[in-house]
């Protein structure tokens, strides 16, 4: 059996075993969800729902890397910047409970705790095989240099808060990240990256096995924990693969909820008060237009399942 499927059902078997007893223990120690005020009206009955249950990454992961056949300096790598995302995750998460309110670290805090973490990761790539960025469509490579760092680090900076984003109804972040992570398995595969390949099943197995628990009605939410650290993971898998720039093309949900919020506070500033959207992100637009969150799951899933489809199609 390849080393990514075993990877993969080591993640997903891990998942939906810890799930039983991870959440009890979350709601224990009243680690519960706070919901904005301003936010959707039916999201208020989620308060208390049992958050930072994107712990279970980090469990899950390391697991599943016990069944790689194939490690090197770029599957430690990913590890790592997907751990340390989620600490800053966690960190925020444990900070929004002991405060007992919506927001934890300040955004000038995560902000500069992503940057000196993204810094560091760009870093250690650069050491490792320069600064080449791969350019999709003309087939060749820019020598950005040490300019490569800084790439770097804006890249992991973006989707992990673009990835934070898309976190914002049961099962929408985990189900968009499995079709990601599912096309990263995929484009290792073809290219015979055996070193990434079970990272990839390793975030698909995380991700289904997630969804077990966080679909709608959702019994744990994953937090700024697993977001962050599934934008870490998609960030390091992007970079490992060279394929930086189509990574805005696999992740057009990632992308479009980020753009939506931008645009909605642009529009609001310039018109002094109107809003483009009735909610930003823009999930919450298509839930005050009348769709119910497994509706805007699975339109947000489909367009992700063929994004993936077109990156794919573009690089095989």
């Amino acid at each position: 059996m390849p080393d990514y499927i075993k990877a993969g059902l080591a993640a997903l078997a891990v998942a939906l075993l810890s799930g039983p007893v991870l959440i009890p223990v979350l709601r224990r120690f009243k680690f519960g969800q706070f919901v904005r005020n301003d936010g959707p009206k039916t999201h208020l009955t989620k308060s208390g729902t049992p958050t930072m249950g994107g712990v279970m990454f980090f469990i899950t992961i390391p697991v599943a890397m016990l069944f790689a056949d194939t490690l090197n300096w770029q599957s430690f790598a990913a590890l790592g910047l997907t751990l340390t995302l989620g600490l800053v995750g966690f960190a925020d998460d444990f900070l929004k409970i002991k405060k007992r309110q919506s927001e934890g670290l300040t955004a000038s805090q995560k902000f500069a705790a992503q940057t000196v973490i993204g810094l560091l990761f760009g870093t250690l790539v650069w050491f490792a095989r320069g600064g080449l960025l791969w350019i999709p469509f003309a087939d060749r490579y820019l020598e950005l240099g040490p300019l490569y760092i800084l790439f770097a680090a804006l890249l992991v900076t973006a989707a992990a808060n673009a990835v934070n984003f898309t976190d914002g109804l049961d099962g929408l972040c985990a189900g968009v990240t499995f079709f990601v992570a599912l096309a990263y398995l995929l484009l290792c595969r073809a290219w015979s990256l055996g070193h990434l390949t079970w990272y990839g099943g390793a975030m698909a197995g995380s991700c289904l096995g997630f969804l077990f628990f966080n679909l709608h009605p959702a019994r744990v939410f994953m937090g700024d924990t697993g977001s962050l650290a599934l934008g870490g993971a998609v960030a390091a898998m992007a970079i490992l693969t060279e394929t930086e720039l189509l990574l805005p093309l696999l992740g057009i949900i990632y992308v479009v909820e980020v753009l939506s919020v931008i645009l909605q506070i642009a529009y609001f500033k310039k018109t002094r008060g109107k809003r483009l959207f009735r909610m930003a992100p823009i999930h919450h637009h298509f839930e005050l237009c009348g769709w119910n969150e497994s509706q805007v799951d699975a339109a947000f899933w489909l367009v992700t399942a063929l994004a993936a489809l077109l990156f794919l199609a573009i690089l095989l």
